[in-house]
């Protein structure tokens, strides 16, 4: 196997594939993605391929049991907009009506109810549309003040938060820009998954990877962050071949 820096290699490991990118890093990170449980690794330059593959190898176990948990997740059937479909907000679950009217689009909650508004003959591309823009309003309103409180606690300031759908993760961060990412998909898991992804992205201001200073800070600040993980993680996720 030959890498180049910024390209994708693909190494084989007996039944497993793992993606290698070579980047200008200082730590190897490992990731399994889903919804196939696909591996990646992305290792700074000066790694040679022969490091690369023992590391992969020595994380064989860590790896099978995220795929097979992956394996395992519930997943939403496709979404089609229809009547008495379901639907999640903030971990609750809505059947929707659909109404057809001659004004601005809207969704609005009432009791177990979701109540999507859209123009005459409206197609299901364009019912999805309203939802998703709804879906990421709800994640901007609640994620401003959560950001807000826990800037001090964490001891950083951001710059901008940006809210869109997100193939392969619930958040990012660019820790120079100070900017984070949420995932749209955020609102429609319990509000203490949100919570825990703005802290676990305005760590990662301070410390950009996963290393034994930012889990010791995410213990501090958030002692049962691992459940509200397995809680993110347990929930319905969106039916989507996701990619990186």
């Amino acid at each position: 196997m030959a890498t180049q820096p910024g390209k994708t290699t693909l190494l084989e490991l007996g039944d497993t594939s793992v993606d290698v990118v070579l980047k200008d890093i200082k730590n190897v990170h490992l990731s399994v993605h889903p919804p196939t449980g696909r591996v990646r690794i992305a290792a700074p330059h000066r790694m040679d391929v022969e490091a690369i593959r023992l590391f992969a190898i020595s994380k064989l176990g860590w790896i099978k049991r995220q795929q097979r948990k992956l394996g395992e997740q519930q997943r939403e059937t496709p979404r089609e907009y229809l009547e008495r479909e379901s639907h999640y907000v903030w971990g609750k679950r809505y059947l929707l009506s659909v109404d057809e009217a001659d004004h601005p689009p809207s969704v609005t909650l009432r009791h177990r109810r979701m109540h999507l508004t859209v123009r005459p003959h409206a197609d299901e591309a364009k019912r999805a549309q309203v939802m998703e823009d709804w879906y990421r309003e709800q994640v901007k309103d609640r994620s401003v003040p959560m950001i807000s409180d826990w800037e001090p606690k964490v001891g950083v300031s951001v710059e901008k938060c940006f809210v869109q759908r997100m193939k392969t993760r619930w958040g990012s961060c660019n820790s120079k820009a100070r900017t984070i990412r949420l995932n749209t998909d955020l609102a429609k898991k319990p509000l203490e998954c949100l919570e825990y992804i703005v802290v676990h992205e305005l760590i990662h201001i301070l410390e950009p990877t996963h290393n034994d200073r930012f889990k010791a800070m995410l213990r501090g600040l958030m002692p049962d962050w691992q459940d509200r993980r397995n809680l993110l993680n347990r929930l319905p996720v969106r039916h989507e071949d996701w990619g990186y």
